[in-house]
């Protein structure tokens, strides 16, 4: 029996989509997304953490990955940057009223694909999975970075980044769940000596690594469009190669994908 191409997974019955945290990476991961939906392979669910909330919330309120290009690539620092005194440098005062200019729906339960996000209860400390009320408070929630933005208060509890305690967003995954999920790999130095950059296992899961991805962030704005090109074409080029088991994890149909298209010089 061949082995299938990830086309061909995707084509064979309903997938999840699950997008990862990482810092300013929601570029990278619209990139990847609109490939999937110029070739109609749509998830049936979204699920996302941090910069993968931020799409996955996004693309599932309704906008398109064009609408959704337009909006990311034309993002300017001072239309999220409101310092102030707090734990964090930012209010996230601006952010919220970003998100909510870009969302075309308010809450989880008129999304047009179910989706849900994890955000770090600062006071149990552990990931909270949300999917129902208010979306973008969960959206900001999950994309509260550390030190960058102050925490946002949900029902008088303080969240930050999901990605605290899991990066992949899979937290919400749901048994033999088939999902794709796009992991951004971390630079991270602790993290990498915390053992904590590497792709998770999981059975009946496609784990997709892009590389050489130019690095972005509040000050590196102008890396937006390089980065959402180059998801994408790597994603259009993987989309026909063979995927790779994962034997030694020991999960069926446990899938990795990953094809270095781009050289350091590129980045």
């Amino acid at each position: 029996m061949s082995t299938p191409t990830l086309r061909d997974w995707l084509s064979k019955v309903p997938f999840s989509l699950c997008l990862s945290s990482g810092f300013f990476g929601f570029f990278a991961h619209a990139g990847m997304v609109s490939i999937l939906e110029e070739e109609s392979l749509i998830p049936t669910r979204l699920m996302g953490s941090s910069a993968g909330a931020l799409v996955s919330g996004l693309w599932a309120s309704g906008l398109t990955t064009s609408e959704m290009k337009a909006l990311l690539i034309d993002l300017k620092k001072e239309s999220f940057w409101d310092p102030g005194i707090g734990l964090g440098l930012l209010k996230g005062d601006l952010f919220d009223e970003l998100l909510r200019s870009f969302l075309k729906c308010e809450r989880f339960e008129d999304t047009q694909v179910p989706v849900q996000m994890t955000a770090f209860n600062c006071f149990k400390l552990r990931g909270e999975l949300f999917n129902r009320g208010d979306l973008a408070s969960a959206i900001r929630a999950s994309c509260t970075f550390p030190g960058l933005f102050q925490p946002t208060w949900i029902n008088g509890i303080p969240y930050i980044d999901g990605g605290v305690t899991d990066r992949s967003g899979l937290l919400g995954a749901q048994g033999e769940e088939r999902i794709l999920y796009h992991h951004l790999a971390s630079r991270s130095r602790l993290r990498t000596m915390l053992g904590l950059t590497s792709a998770p296992a999981r059975a009946q899961t496609v784990t997709l690594i892009l590389h050489h991805l130019p690095r972005c962030g509040p000050t590196l704005l102008h890396q937006a469009q390089v980065a959402f090109e180059c998801a994408r074409e790597q994603m259009l080029g993987l989309l026909d190669t063979p995927l790779q088991p994962r034997p030694s994890i020991g999960f069926d149909e446990c899938w990795l994908i990953e094809k270095e298209m781009f050289t350091e010089s590129a980045t």
